[in-house]
């Protein structure tokens, strides 16, 4: 056998090869495209009430109550989460949010409360507080635009005093709502901290599992619920193929379809079953939700702490300026 017959002999083989490939490819789309276009007609037909409730397959009971409780867990994870990923923005409860630029009153603002939370700390057993070397991030929250309107304002009351003696006593009550303001500044400062602690904690032990975790179980919960409907419809034209089809072997094979049909919409309805009982009994969320819990009650502790320790100078200080302002009266 010469070189050239064995080369055509090769190049003839490669030729049908790639024939017989793009025909398997051609066969392979053509029966996809068949399938669904049966499972459309299928649907189509349900919708519109042409069908007989014989010709529509009853799934089990234990699937459809499967799936009503996933539903239900499903609009609990989607509400639940639409809601808390508020923790995921800063300024959720500041939504004003005045404008406030990083001027150098606000850098002075935030040396300010570093030097008093400092000073409030030294001879005590708390880790000492250092001054940042450049202006501290200006955080959004509510507690902290507060401690900077009460920081302001504690310096600018300080910087003034009664211009004679005449105006001793108001100079003094001044200096008391400076003294407060100051305080105050400190105890908001402390809350806000909390609060982004908070929600550190909850964007990490809530918000990450509910995101994951469940989420991914549901989806594949959802994606084999809509492979039992595939099956199901399949079916379902199956039957109906093999009912109009005329005695012989075209009834066999339809009958043949039926059967193939059966059997996947078993196997399908089989893993849908299990991965729905997965999912609803997984104790992630749970487990997520005892953490947002957790978090929201350490904050508001703390916070109640830090409220508790300022509510009693603020009445004394409320009591002394009342009799300052007595006196002033008499």
């Amino acid at each position: 056998m010469s070189w050239k017959t064995i080369q055509s002999t090769l190049g003839n083989l490669g030729q049908n090869v790639q024939q017989g490939v793009a025909g398997l490819n051609i066969t392979q789309q053509t029966g996809k495209l068949t399938k669904s276009f049966a499972e459309f007609s299928q649907t189509a037909r349900e919708r519109l009430g042409t069908l007989d409730q014989d010709d529509v397959t009853e799934l089990p009971e234990e699937y459809k109550d499967l799936e009503r409780r996933v539903d239900a867990l499903r609009n609990t994870h989607s509400s639940l989460l639409r809601v808390a990923k508020v923790y995921e923005s800063e300024p959720y409860d500041y939504p004003t949010q005045i404008n406030e630029s990083l001027t150098e009153t606000a850098t002075n603002i935030s040396h300010t409360l570093t030097s008093w939370a400092a000073a409030a700390t030294k001879g005590t057993n708390l880790p000492p507080i250092e001054g940042p070397d450049k202006a501290p991030t200006e955080h959004k929250t509510l507690s902290h635009a507060l401690s900077r309107a009460a920081t302001s304002g504690a310096l600018e009351l300080g910087s003034t005093g009664p211009s004679n003696a005449a105006d001793a006593s108001n100079g003094s009550i001044t200096s008391l709502m400076a003294k407060v303001l100051k305080s105050y500044a400190m105890v908001q400062a402390r809350i806000g901290d909390e609060r982004l602690a908070q929600d550190g904690a909850i964007q990490t032990g809530f918000l990450q599992p509910w995101q994951t975790s469940l989420n991914l179980g549901l989806q594949a919960a959802m994606k084999s619920r809509q492979n039992v409907r595939s099956a199901r419809l399949a079916l379902d034209a199956a039957r109906l193929a093999q009912k109009n089809s005329p005695e012989g072997p075209k009834k066999e094979q339809a009958r043949i379809e039926v059967d193939n049909a059966e059997e996947k919409l078993v196997a399908a309805t089989e893993e849908a079953i299990e991965l729905m009982k997965r999912v609803l009994d997984d104790p992630e969320p749970i487990r997520a939700i005892a953490q947002l819990i957790k978090a929201q009650q350490a904050y508001h502790l703390a916070a109640s702490d830090a409220l508790q320790g300022l509510i009693g100078e603020v009445e004394d200080a409320a009591v002394t300026a009342e009799a300052e302002f007595r006196k002033s009266r008499a």
